[in-house]
């Protein structure tokens, strides 16, 4: 039966969430809590020589700064070990191995790197190192290219080659698969190790399908304390730890590295959350690069449907784990230019509104203090109503327009009160529906401003869909105008901090576009705006 060993790398693979920066007693305490655990490796961080020496941190230039930090600890692991990701820390920089206080490197490296990295895996056992190469992202590596790093590994013979499920891709049966070629490939006294990652919340069980593979080699399986480390974190090493005392005969002390957890790892968790999360599972339900899956979101206009598609569709292949940000902006513009030929659209809303008077509701702070005027307008006019992003609760609407994900979900809820079910949603090209059908859709490429800094300006782009529809009567409320010595909404929560710095730039241009580009319009304010030329009326006459 091959031999298993546990390797924790709560100080390397942990320091993505603190910027290795643990604090010199808590880099010692947990060190010597894994050793008191009884875990027979333990890395113990980065050699980086872009970065300067702290103490304090768990990320080194060179190897002499090793027993700087460790060298107080009582108690040392069987192995002790350092990474390196290849091509940030020069051969120069690392001591032989008998002159330090680490007793292996790990190298990791890409596919793409595979020829040169092996050779620093070579140069790296030559000073004494147990070394072991470390394959990211292994899941980018078709059978032939495992054979032929197996190839390279059998010249060299470093200690291990570990697989890297660098984006949390893998299922049991395929890293069966990938653990099986390189079974067969290896020299059987080069160990196989394997290091997870929770993106699919199989970081364990992934752990477990590794240890149970039949297998010519010894075994290193990775792990963390509570799963600490780069982004879904990884296999909690307490799990791993409690899994081979059971299922192997293996007595490591559990309750050392619970301690260990209790003592310092939930301080960085309460403060810095990894784990499970949409975000996360994103990346690797569509195995591609988070900075993709990041890009997209930050630009708070997509529905988390419309990202998995977009993600779905990058091309060519390759580029999703290799992050390249020209495709991600290329496919953004494309998708929120929309559907095209929205005519349809424009034909639909005309025959419902075009012989009608229109009231369009903003979400200004005097649609409440001036509503006495907009109930008599309503009363006195019979008009369609179409607010804009909300649903007032003062009265009955008959359309929301709606251009931003988030206040369309903020409003979702409204949407199946009684009193709002008879509500129709107009939408631009960028939302998906929560339920049933949008009423219409318009392309919102071409409602947009983009010579403006602030181009998708709801209110801007209904008026130019009236236009398109052929109305001719527009009333308006709630449309305050912006102000940088107030709040711009009635409810504090729609605020936008960024407007306010702009107000009266915005204003302006508000002012513009209204009076001179739709002129051929009659557009009416019943409530008090900026957006007129009168700007001085007190709120409390009115």
């Amino acid at each position: 039966m091959e031999n298993i060993s546990l390797l924790d790398c709560t100080l390397r693979d942990g320091g993505y969430v603190n910027d290795w920066n643990f604090g010199h007693n808590k880099l010692i305490d947990i060190y010597e809590r894994l050793c008191d655990a009884g875990v027979d490796i333990v890395e113990i961080g980065f050699l980086d020589d872009r970065r300067p020496f702290d103490i304090n941190r768990s990320i080194m230039p060179d190897t002499s700064c090793v027993e700087k930090i460790y060298g107080t600890a009582k108690k040392r692991a069987p192995m002790t070990i350092a990474m390196i990701d290849y091509g940030t820390c020069d051969i120069k920089n690392l001591q032989r191995a008998e002159d330090t206080y680490i007793d292996g490197i790990r190298v990791i490296f890409k596919e793409y790197l595979m020829y040169d990295a092996m050779k620093f895996v070579a140069q790296v056992k030559a000073l004494g190192y147990k070394v072991c190469a470390q394959l990211v992202s292994v899941t980018t590596y078709t059978d032939d290219k495992l054979r032929e790093l197996a190839r390279l590994a059998n010249e060299v013979k470093p200690f291990a080659v570990g697989m890297v499920d660098t984006y949390g891709l893998l299922t049991p049966h395929h890293l069966e698969h990938i653990f099986s070629v390189l079974d067969d490939a290896l020299d059987p006294e080069i160990s196989i190790g394997y290091h997870a990652h929770n993106n699919f919340q199989l970081g364990f069980a992934n752990g477990m399908a590794f240890l149970e593979a039949p297998s010519h080699h010894n075994k290193l399986i990775d792990g963390s304390l509570f799963g600490m480390g780069k982004s879904a974190g990884n296999a909690p090493v307490e799990l791993l730890a409690m899994h081979l005392n059971e299922q192997y005969g293996k007595n490591y002390k559990v309750d050392s590295l619970l301690e260990a957890i209790d003592e310092t790892v939930m301080d960085y968790y309460r403060t810095s959350p990894w784990g499970y999360k949409m975000f996360f599972y994103l990346c690797a339900k569509n195995k591609c690069h988070p900075n993709y899956v990041n890009y997209f979101m930050k630009k708070n206009t997509l529905s988390i449907s419309n990202i998995d598609r977009m993600l779905r569709e990058i091309e060519p292949e390759p580029k999703k784990l290799l992050y390249d940000k020209g495709i991600a902006e290329s496919m953004f513009q494309e998708y929120m230019n929309g559907i095209g030929d929205d005519s349809d659209a424009v034909e639909k809303l005309g025959k419902v509104i075009a012989d009608r008077k229109v009231l369009i509701v903003g979400p200004g702070k005097n649609i409440q203090l001036q509503k006495v005027r907009v109930d008599n307008f309503i009363k006195e006019n019979d008009p369609v109503v179409i607010s804009i992003n909300y649903i007032p609760g003062a009265f009955n609407v008959d359309y929301v327009f709606t251009t931003k994900n988030s206040r369309y979900l903020q409003m979702s809820d409204s949407l199946h009160e009684i009193k709002n079910k008879d509500v129709k949603i107009i939408a631009t090209s960028n939302l998906s529906p929560v339920c049933g059908e949008f009423f219409c859709v318009f392309d919102r490429g071409k409602l947009l401003e983009p010579e403006e800094q602030f181009e998708d300006n709801s209110f801007l782009m209904l008026l130019k869909i009236l236009d398109r529809a052929g109305v001719k009567n527009v009333w308006c409320a709630g449309f305050d105008g912006y102000s940088n010595k107030e709040s711009n909404y009635y409810n504090p929560n729609m605020e936008y901090e960024f407007i306010k710095a702009a107000a009266n730039q915005l204003n302006r241009h508000m002012r513009k576009v209204i009076f001179e580009e739709h002129k051929h319009m009659n557009i009416e304010f019943i409530t008090f705006s900026h957006y007129t030329e009168v700007e001085d009326i007190n709120y409390a006459s009115i």
